[in-house]
């Protein structure tokens, strides 16, 4: 067990800027329209492969560790893949959020099962209401999976067997988009509009938890590496976050480069260091500036207060700009892979040989 002690009253330290460590890879979307462009989301990542969706292409690419581009899986066309998970059997999971449906893909790609996860207010199932799911996560049972229904401000859940079950946020039009298992705490999730953090019992209990910060824009949120809390990132509060999981929130502002700069996701490394993509945003493009990917030493995992003072850090440049970084996750080699939604590029920070 941890002390729960503040860090001492030091100033924070910032590395020098690099992109040393840093490779970007094209995914070269094979498309019909430049309209399709811009539109790479989520990736997951397996013992050997890289697998990235491809919303607007309608496609997922697949990479392997070395960055090269082994094949794409084709989805249906209109059909709108997004998110992405991995079960405990090495089953791929897909949500298509234009369709309300998610899928299990085979390993050569081909759609296996296809759950319906749309919602039917009448008894004769008629007009169906797309939940658009946007985001799925992966209980802590490793077979159950959670989506978040962005249209219809609902988490469902859908069982090991197959069976969906829906449930209702208090919040309307809160936009929920992410969704994390805690550590014997349920499952976590992100509003964007709703400005809070979700949490959702096995047996579908709902809590929203307000963030103090008005408007901030909540995208990503992730377990702590050991303690049970969660931590996540405010595209607009430019804050990282922490909630307990007695729904606690203590907010941390983000040494930002730019008054112009927002946030997207955020993981841990092997050595419990946390990483949070930084870009330039682009409704507010001036001054131009660079993206990059802030490395907090893994001493913030101690911070109390409502500052990161003691907490040293570095600024990582990726080579692109106006990149409109999307998530980021790190491999089985310990070395970590982000996307890239509007340059249609997989980067890797390369940790360990």
């Amino acid at each position: 067990m941890e002390m729960d002690m503040c860090l001492p009253a030091i100033p924070a330290i910032a590395g020098s800027s690099t992109i040393a460590n840093i490779t970007e890879f094209s995914l070269n979307w094979p498309v019909d329209n430049p309209k399709q462009l811009g539109s790479t989301h989520e990736l997951v990542i397996s013992d050997e492969f890289i697998f990235v969706t491809g919303q607007k292409m309608h496609k997922l690419a697949k990479f392997n560790y070395k960055g090269e581009l082994l094949e794409y899986y084709n989805m249906p066309d209109g059909s709108g893949p997004h998110g992405i998970l991995i079960d405990k059997k090495g089953q791929l999971w897909v949500s298509l959020e234009f369709n309300g449906e998610v899928v299990r893909l085979d390993e050569n790609g081909y759609i296996v099962q296809c759950i319906d996860v749309k919602m039917y207010p009448n008894k004769d199932k008629t007009q169906p209401i797309n939940t658009a799911p946007h985001g799925i996560g992966l209980d802590a049972d490793g077979e159950t999976i959670w989506f978040t229904g962005k249209r219809t401000s609902t988490i469902g859940k859908i069982s090991p067997e197959g069976m969906v079950e829906h449930f209702q946020l208090q919040t309307l039009a809160s936009l929920p988009i992410f969704l994390f298992a805690g550590k014997s705490s349920g499952m976590w999730g992100t509003e964007l509009f709703g400005n809070c953090i979700l949490n959702i019992s096995p047996d579908g209990k709902v809590n929203e938890y307000p963030i103090p910060t008005t408007g901030s824009r909540p995208i990503a949120v992730i377990s702590d590496p050991v303690e049970n809390c969660m931590w996540f990132t405010e595209e607009a509060g430019v804050k990282i976050g922490k909630i307990d999981a007695d729904g606690s929130i203590s907010e941390y502002p983000v040494p930002a480069l730019q008054k112009n700069d927002i946030l997207a996701s955020l993981s841990f490394d092997a050595e419990m260091n946390l990483w949070v993509q930084v870009y330039v945003d682009s409704n507010n493009p001036q001054p131009k500036g660079n993206d990059y990917i802030l490395k907090f030493d893994k001493s913030i995992r101690q911070a109390c207060g409502k500052t990161l003072t003691g907490v040293p850090y570095e600024t990582h440049i990726i080579p692109s700009r106006m990149s409109m970084m999307h998530r980021i996750r790190k491999d089985g080699a310990d070395n970590l892979w982000f996307t890239e939604m509007m340059t249609d590029k997989l980067g890797k920070i390369t940790l360990k040989a």
